[in-house]
């Protein structure tokens, strides 16, 4: 076997591979063989047709098969071996059936070469990287949402914004009377949260009520409409509720109102877990570190955004692609795509080929790779942001990394994760192998340089 590669333009080259009956005799007799053994043939016992009995009924289906693996085998063995980086995958440079009566055959094949780039990330190269600073409203408004969150539901005597309100609700008719008739909707036990409520006239109706007071509201605009929310309302079908448009008097009984935590070890044990804060300078500096860890995503996200748009400007022009061969190739590869709809789409397709072609030399550049440890540690992440969503804010570790391996386990989340995770390796071995600029900024300026087109739209 011959195989050449030739450099045909600054973006493409051809490899060519001249093949002879040795190179893939022994593939086809090995390939006839199987059938022999595994197929049951007409005529013959299974395993005891012969090989040139094989050779005439199979022969040109096998050579045909082995002449195209050995070609293709070789093709992407000699791209390995002489290090030659291709976009894409090798295209055959003629699509003519070959003549099984032949012996010796030459191939050829279209590779759409990897740009060269020359591309340079060390501490030459300097990047913006800002912190958004923790103000002590922050802080004021988190301690405020911990000690709601952490707080416990009591008899109060006046309704305030948060207050969960019982008593009987009434039908009226429209003089404002208590709807007597048969038909009338009459809720004994009732229950409403007016901070819950679509429209909020109507909640505005019950703030500073009082236990033994009447409140005249309307459901339906309280629900905005909504059947099942007014069902669950007014103890009625659903197919009911939709039509129950008139006003009712709601009757209180009794008022709940959220009593926030006070300060002191049961709140800082719920925050922070057991022990971990034990007097309250310690839980305002816990505080502080809480909010700037929930804020630090976004920094990184803005780091790596303008790190992006640095490479992009730096190297995009530099990506010299060969269209005509990029072209036949994503036509190859997408089977619902037309030719018609690559013209109108392909400018619209460069800015991401090229982001791969630079994105490819950074990996390879800092030698960006992805462990196993590095997968379980953002499953991790994900396993415990998804538990704070429904309240678990301190599972244990063990709990935590179960449900990670859970997530992994997923084939369709795996791949999902290990491209995340790519991407933030490839952003941490950009920040680690630059100089950064560190810069502390308010949350408005930080907006302001997260969102320009908002902010120039304002």
């Amino acid at each position: 076997m011959d195989i050449k590669f030739e450099k045909t333009g600054e973006a493409r080259g051809v490899i060519t591979v001249a093949v002879t009956e040795s190179d893939y005799a022994e593939k086809v007799n090995e390939k006839l063989k199987q059938i022999g053994k595994n197929h049951t043939i007409p005529g013959f016992r299974k395993g005891h047709i012969t090989l040139p009995q094989l050779r005439q009924r199979f022969g040109r289906e096998v050579k045909s098969e082995a002449i195209n693996d050995t070609v293709i085998n070789a093709v992407f063995d000699y791209i390995k071996e002489q290090n030659i980086r291709i976009l894409g995958q090798p295209l055959p440079t003629d699509a003519t059936e070959i003549d099984l009566r032949q012996t010796d055959y030459t191939f050829s094949y279209d590779v759409a070469l990897w740009p060269e780039l020359d591309l340079k990330l060390d501490k030459d190269v300097t990047l913006p990287f800002y912190t958004i600073a923790v103000s002590d409203d922050m802080v004021a408004e988190q301690d405020k949402a911990l000690c709601e969150r952490f707080g416990a539901q009591v008899p109060g005597e006046q309704a305030d914004d948060k207050a969960v309100i019982k008593g009987t609700i009434m039908e009226l008719n429209e003089d404002g009377t208590v709807k007597e008739s048969e038909d009338a909707i009459q809720v004994v036990s009732g229950i409403v949260a007016p901070f819950l409520f679509k429209d909020k006239d109507e909640a505005a109706k019950f703030l500073g009520s009082k236990v033994g007071d009447k409140v005249r509201f309307n459901p339906f605009k309280a629900a905005d409409g909504s059947a099942p929310e007014l069902a669950s309302m007014l103890n009625i079908d659903k197919d009911k509720a939709a039509e129950v448009k008139s006003d009712f008097e709601f009757v209180i009984s009794e008022i709940i109102v959220l009593k926030p935590a006070e300060h002191g070890q049961d709140l800082y044990d719920d925050v922070f877990g057991k022990d971990k804060v034990t007097s309250e300078e310690d839980y305002f500096k816990a505080l502080r570190g809480m909010i700037a860890a929930q804020l630090a995503p976004n920094s990184f996200q803005l780091f790596n955004r303008d790190a992006h748009d640095y490479l992009v400007k730096t190297y995009a022009d530099k990506v010299v692609l060969d269209t005509e061969l990029l072209k036949k190739w994503l036509l190859r590869v997408n089977d619902n795509l037309t030719a018609e709809d690559l013209e109108k789409d392909f400018d619209g397709m460069l800015p991401g080929i090229k982001w791969e072609v630079i994105s490819g030399d950074v990996t390879d550049k800092l030698d960006v790779k992805v462990t196993e440890e590095i997968l379980m540690s953002r499953a991790n992440s994900i396993a415990r942001q998804q538990l704070q969503q429904y309240g678990m804010y301190n599972m244990d570790d063990e709990t935590v990394a179960d449900m990670a391996r859970r997530l992994l386990a997923d084939r369709e989340l795996r791949r999902r994760i290990e491209g995340e995770c790519e991407e933030m390796a490839m952003f941490d071995a950009i920040r680690a192998a630059v100089t950064i600029d560190s810069k502390e900024v308010s949350l408005d300026e930080f907006r302001k340089l997260a969102q320009p087109e908002a902010e120039a739209e304002a």
